[in-house]
């Protein structure tokens, strides 16, 4: 007899999951039923600042696998239908088709939870009124192309592509991600920042790297800005965002301020949460003390390998590869998801941005004594045509000089250093180890001693000096 398997969430973690499931079941041996509340499937949520500033072409080049490709796999995918409901005790879901309004109940033998994760919305007066944007998912970003072309073809705030403005609240990856978008698009950008300096998952020293060159590519980057009201004029539309100090005109404003677990249902239907509102799960994504409830992708908590701590990280990545270990068990493989380093890469036009393990901040919170260096080097051997400065910031632990994270700004070929970091910070290696890592070399990739190698030296140094 065959079991049923249910999804709640098309995007990257349950549809990895249903996919997975698929590959180890035959539709005789499990059906899988999938809901979506959105239009689309197994897209990329990464992908729409591109999309949005002209580097991609096309929505449809950031799908990688539609509803009807789902469907022709037999996993029974349901757009437009959102599920409103979990009874974990009699193993089924509600859920209400968006178009029709018709409700029914689905029983479940398996559960996937991959509700993801919602946009943070600063509470204030005119939050909501026309022109204000998020860029949650691929229905986001076509409302805001839509609205970008239609200020565009109105030559709103001037003649042609002068005299438009554009707000961006927020400052980190997708803050800056869609400052550089609507910088390619023509507009005036200014990017509104609570914190003390842009990329807050960066060190504040790091942080200003990013402020001066977005300074420098005519992004200007406001920062210990909170937003206190979205002014509107007389046709209810945004016409400017105020804080405190100022007011700054837009034309258009994005909402890059993060995210949150949507774990509404979950903790409606009494699963366990942890303390940033994510579910909490075991190794092999199970949800704590429920055997046939999984959960992944932006709405889990995951286990902070360097700090030890659980932490809610919201990256495809993560989504994933959950995903893939909720559908090896779910189909009767094994498979488990031990934790993560927090790696994260970013750009705003030539600038790299990256990050890997603890900031100084995180290490203070979890009671470690550490070193920190900062080393500046080149991406090519000096000599080389095109070699551009990069700056490495490093943390070691003190007593032990286990690498405690690294965080890497600078231009072409700067970012995906950090996968060597990465890795150590993986492998629990110590700076000195790291000194002796026999990295590729040669003229047109890297100096004969890696940036990454330069900063574990001095970091190595470092403990040494602190005995």
């Amino acid at each position: 007899m065959s079991e049923r398997l249910v999804v709640i969430g098309g995007d990257a973690a349950g549809m990895s999951a249903a996919s997975q499931a698929r590959r180890l079941k035959s539709p005789g041996e499990l059906e899988i039923v999938a809901f979506e509340r959105g239009h689309f499937s197994s897209y990329s949520a990464c992908g729409i600042p591109y999309w949005v500033g002209g580097d991609v072409g096309s929505r449809d080049e950031l799908i990688a696998r539609s509803p009807e490709e789902h469907r022709a796999r037999d996993i029974g995918l349901r757009t437009r239908t959102e599920v409103t409901e979990i009874d974990v005790d009699r193993q089924r879901v509600r859920s209400r088709d968006l178009e029709s309004g018709t409700e029914e109940w689905t029983g479940f033998d398996k559960l996937v939870i991959a509700t993801g994760a919602r946009p943070l919305r600063p509470p204030v007066p005119g939050i909501d009124a026309p022109g204000v944007h998020g860029v949650q998912n691929l229905d986001d970003g076509q409302a805001l192309i839509d609205a970008l072309s239609r200020t565009e073809d109105s030559g709103a705030g001037g003649s042609g592509a002068e005299g438009r403005r554009a707000v961006v609240v927020g400052a980190g990856y997708i803050g800056v991600e869609m400052a550089e978008a609507l910088l390619n698009r023509g507009y005036e950008v200014t990017v509104l920042n609570r914190s003390e300096q842009p990329m807050a998952t960066l060190d504040p020293d790091m942080g200003r790297l990013v402020h001066a060159a977005m300074d420098g590519l005519g992004i200007r980057t406001v920062n210990s800005a909170a937003v206190t009201k979205v002014l509107t004029g007389p046709d209810g539309r945004v016409r400017a965002v105020a804080t405190d100090d100022e007011e700054y005109p837009a034309d258009v404003v994005v909402l890059g301020t993060g995210v949150e677990p949507e774990t509404t249902l979950a903790e409606e239907a009494g699963l366990p949460l942890g303390a940033y509102g994510g579910l909490l799960t075991d190794l092999a994504m199970r949800v704590r003390g429920h055997g046939n409830v999984w959960a992944g992708g932006d709405c889990v908590e995951v286990l902070d390998l360097v700090s030890g701590r659980m932490r809610h990280v919201a990256l495809g990545t993560h989504a994933n590869k959950q995903g893939q270990v909720i559908g090896s068990n779910v189909g009767g493989d094994y498979a488990t998801f031990p934790g993560m380093v927090g790696t994260a890469v970013s750009k705003v036009c030539d600038l790299e941005i990256a990050r890997t393990g603890l900031r100084e901040k995180e290490a203070r919170e979890v009671g470690l004594r550490f070193v920190t260096v900062t080393v500046e080097s080149t991406s090519r051997a000096g000599y080389y045509p095109g070699a551009a400065p990069m700056t490495v910031k490093m943390l070691a632990e003190r007593r032990t000089g286990r690498l405690l994270g690294t965080q890497i700004v600078g231009r072409e070929g700067a970012a995906k250093r950090v996968d060597v970091a990465a890795v150590a910070l993986t492998a629990k290696m110590t700076v000195e180890q790291m000194t002796a890592l026999d990295l590729g070399y040669a003229p047109p990739f890297s100096p004969v001693w890696d940036p990454v190698l330069v900063a574990a030296r001095k970091a190595t140094a470092a403990v040494r000096a602190a005995g």
